[in-house]
């Protein structure tokens, strides 16, 4: 008995149970309320079986259309779908990137702006935010919600209610993303949703949820070209997908229902509704609680926009001569399934030698002073044209974007010059960023063509790895890159060629050289002037260097040799063709700043010519080297000077930054570093130039407008050391106050060993020019040098030495004194001809007798 009533309590349904049973007797009610109601309905209205009947013909032919299309586009009528495999390699448009030495984002090359991250680095925040809002059934169903298809049937097409949301899940969003839409001629709708939900079925097989979240969030795109969570975290709020705010990340993801209308930069109001309206369906989802609710919705939207193209961010110029370098040498290199790679879609990764502490100090450096420089160039040019002739502003008309478009158009000339004097609203750049002008075309040609620009180079003269790259003023507007491409009048910056080739050709630094004016009648009459208009004594190498004196390079050209100096050039790394005349001593040759570093660089390097390096290696985007520059075999660097020479220059040059034409740099920028240079000014100050360098960086810059036409009037404002040694000077301020760069502020030059201060130890300049006698062979007598006073000092102890032994060291005072007179004035008397004989080639050969002696006695340095 107890086992049957035990029996009869089981047998009773739970609470639980009687629900459903409830429900199932409401429908099987309803069901029949709505069968007798049709049978009543039929059988009062007997043509309405007709109705039934048609009405029911075509629900079944629409039925059998779907069922027809359905097998269709599975059997790949419309194009055929992707298969497991290629579901499993996918791979989305995926942007390459650029990095510095430290690992700074420098920017980027994409067809579309995206950069793919991992699952675990994408915060919560994205992944609640988009499951309340898109799709609060994605854990539950297999890629296509029905419940969801039967909403929107009911709720939005029958009952016109908007809120009831769309039918689309994320999966078949995500199979949207990955495979665009395709156009048919009819039925083009029905055919793409039947497609997508084939497809997001598949991918549900594929991977995880988790794996689909991280898909989607990758490939969604946002407003501005941009792709993927990760690029809108950085652009809009400059943060990363992992670290990103709940409210940030719920207006990002809120703007997906209209990219352009939510736009957080654009419509901030629309952008906090619709960011708000995610909360809420956040909080109904139970993400988050009513407390944080009611908190979040009531904070300001706070936009940090950062946008990334081609003209913004760190080293534009240098990024876009990269893009050129990796393209080209990709071409040598396949990826593993035979196909080429492609620098925009394959989200390579590319790292270079570049700085990025450097590289902005570098930015910095020419903004803040050519900032100041073109009010001062438009103060010197008040209510004048700097260009001259009208004619030359026609010309740059003709060359403009505009007028060409006009010509395109057929427009007459009537037309185009009405269009180009009518004013209109234009953004132009200006110093303190673009701005808003009302001014006619031709104004504006006329704006920009009197605009100064620059072009800015570091490097490690060991390495030759490139740290800072200036191209220009802004890519946006000026993408003519002043690096590379521009080939300016070098001006005196070229003198350290002929005065290293004068060394090399037995010249000493201690030779002087008259500072006279000379017609040069084998060369048109050509009569070179120094910059100062001053003549007269002489300068040694050293002196005549650091005033930069013009007669003297010259002097030294002829002496030398044209094709000689010529020849050194292009050894130092001088690319350029170089006109066969002794005008290139004064710099006129046209050779890019790229060159000139070399040429620079090669001093620094005691004679050893780098070749400049910016890359350092290219990875897929699964982080294997595909190219490695930094290990890869490289020749030997090449010598092109010897070490003396090299080292005597660097020394000279000292002398330029210290007490000549760059020493400002030690008075009004206070750099302590060891520093050696050369200014350099071109005819009618159309070109300044400065290149410097440290022991361990050498930097150079150009300075004028881009036409020689636009230049200063001036040797005070036009010269090099007043437009581009500020740059230079700017630029190592900051690069000292870097506590990360000591060592590189600290860095010394070799010191000259002894018996190189003694050949360079000389007065720069003498005001009465030396006299050059004829005196015959046998007459004449040589000053017994600082070294023969040396090796006589030796031979004197060793003798004192073996006297001592002997015991005979008794010499009478007298003696010693005669002899010590007699030995002065023949010093003296020499001394006296040596200056008169100093050019003579019995002198350059005992000198070069007497260095092998000094070496061969204590070695060379």
């Amino acid at each position: 008995m107890n086992n049957e009533n035990q029996n009869l309590e089981n047998t009773e349904p739970t609470v639980e149970q009687e629900a459903p049973l409830k429900n199932q007797n409401f429908l099987a009610k309803k069901i029949e309320v709505i069968r007798t109601r049709f049978l009543d309905w039929v059988a009062a209205n007997p043509r309405g079986r007709w109705i039934f009947k048609i009405i029911g013909g075509l629900a079944v032919s629409g039925i059998a259309f779907i069922l027809l299309l359905v097998v269709l586009i599975w059997a790949g009528a419309f194009g055929k779908l992707p298969n497991k495999q290629q579901l499993k390699n996918i791979e989305n448009y995926t942007a390459s990137e650029v990095y510095s030495s430290d690992k700074v984002l420098l920017g980027k090359y994409f067809k579309e702006n995206r950069v793919n991250v991992d699952f675990d680095k994408i915060s919560k925040h994205f992944k609640n935010a988009l499951v309340a809002t898109e799709d609060a059934r994605f854990f539950k169903h297999g890629g296509v919600d029905a419940r969801a298809w039967v909403r929107v049937f009911v709720k939005t097409i029958l009952m016109r209610d908007q809120s009831g949301g769309g039918g689309s899940t994320i999966s078949q969003q995500l199979a949207k993303n990955l495979f665009k839409r395709k156009k048919y001629k009819f039925l083009a709708i029905p055919i793409n949703k039947i497609r997508e939900m084939m497809i997001a079925r598949r991918l549900e097989k594929v991977y995880s949820k988790e794996e689909l979240l991280a898909l989607y969030l990758n490939t969604v795109p946002f407003s501005r070209g941009i792709y993927g969570v990760n690029v809108a975290a950085h652009q809009f709020f400059n943060t990363n997908p992992t670290d990103i705010k709940i409210e940030d990340a719920a207006t990002i993801i809120g703007s997906l229902k209209a990219n352009t209308y939510y736009d957080p930069t654009r419509y901030p109001d629309h952008a906090i509704k619709r960011r708000n309206t995610v909360l809420a369906q956040m909080k109904k989802y139970k993400y988050i609680s009513q407390t944080e609710f009611d908190s979040l919705k009531t904070l300001p939207l706070e936009v940090d926009y950062h946008s990334e193209n081609r003209s913004k961010g760190l080293a534009t110029y240098f990024r876009e001569y990269v893009r050129k370098k990796v393209k080209a040498d990709l071409k040598f290199y396949k990826k593993s399934d035979g196909s080429d790679y492609d620098l925009s879609t394959d989200g390579l990764k590319i790292y270079t030698t570049i700085d990025s502490r450097m590289q902005k100090y570098a930015e910095d450096a020419m903004t803040s002073h050519l900032t100041k420089l073109q009010k001062d160039f438009d103060k010197h040019w008040k209510g004048k044209k700097p260009w001259g002739k009208d004619d030359v502003i026609l010309k740059e008309v003709k060359k403009s974007r505009r007028y060409q478009r006009l010509k395109k158009r057929k427009k007459t000339k009537a037309e185009i010059k009405t269009i180009f004097d009518t004013p209109v609203k234009m953004t132009v750049f200006s110093w303190k960023g673009e701005v808003e002008k009302t001014m006619t075309p031709l104004d504006s040609v006329k704006y920009y063509f009197a605009l100064l620009n620059a072009g800015f180079m570091a490097m490690e003269p060991q390495t030759g790895n490139i740290k800072a790259w200036v191209g220009g003023t802004s890519y946006k507007h000026f993408q003519y890159d002043h690096v590379i491409q521009a080939k300016r009048q070098v001006g005196s910056t070229f003198k350290p060629i002929v005065y290293t080739a004068a060394l090399r050709n037995g010249i000493r630094p201690c030779d002087y050289v008259n500072n006279r004016l000379v017609i040069y009648s084998d060369y048109e009459d050509w009569k070179p002037e120094n910059a100062d208009g001053k003549y007269g004594g002489a300068y040694s190498l050293r002196g005549a260097l650091t005033k930069s004196v013009n007669s003297v390079a010259v002097n030294l050209i002829m002496r030398t040799g044209v094709d000689t100096v010529i020849d050194l050039a292009h050894k130092m790394g001088i690319t350029s063709d170089i006109p066969k005349v002794p005008a290139i001593a004064l710099g006129a040759v046209d050779v890019s700043l790229f060159d000139m570093i070399k040429v620079y660089g090669t001093l620094a390097n005691k004679g050893l010519r780098p070749e400049p390096q910016f890359l350092l290696r290219i990875e897929d985007s699964k982080g294997n080297i595909i190219i490695d520059y930094e290990n890869e075999d490289k020749e030997p660097l090449e010598r092109v000077l010897e070490e003396d020479d090299a080292i005597i220059m660097t020394n000279m040059m000292q002398s330029v930054v210290d007490s000549g034409t760059a020493r400002r740099l030690r008075v009004v920028y206070n750099l302590q570093n060891d520093l050696a240079g050369k200014t350099g000014t071109t005819q009618s100050q159309a070109d300044g130039w400065f290149i410097g360098f440290t022991p361990n960086l050498v930097a150079g810059v150009w300075v004028g407008g881009e036409s020689p036409k636009i230049h200063f009037r001036t040797i005070r404002l036009g010269q090099g050391a007043n437009t581009a040694l500020p740059i230079f000077g700017k630029f190592m301020q900051k690069v000292d106050k870097d506590s990360r760069f000591k060592k590189l502020k600290n860095a010394k030059f070799e010191e000259l060993d002894f018996a190189k201060m003694l050949e360079m130890d000389c007065p720069p300049y003498l005001e009465e020019e030396p006299v050059l006698v004829e005196i015959p062979q046998d007459s004449v007598i040589y000053e017994e040098e600082p070294l023969d006073r040396i090796l006589d000092i030796f031979k004197n102890r060793k003798r004192k030495k073996t006297q001592q032994e002997n015991g005979n060291v008794n010499v009478s005072p007298n003696r010693r004194l005669k002899e010590s007179q007699a030995k002065r004035r023949k010093r003296k008397e020499a001394e006296r001809i040596r200056k008169k004989n100093e050019r003579t080639r019995k002198k350059r050969e005992r000198k070069k007798k007497r260095r092998k002696r000094w070496e061969k006695l204590f070695g060379k340095n």
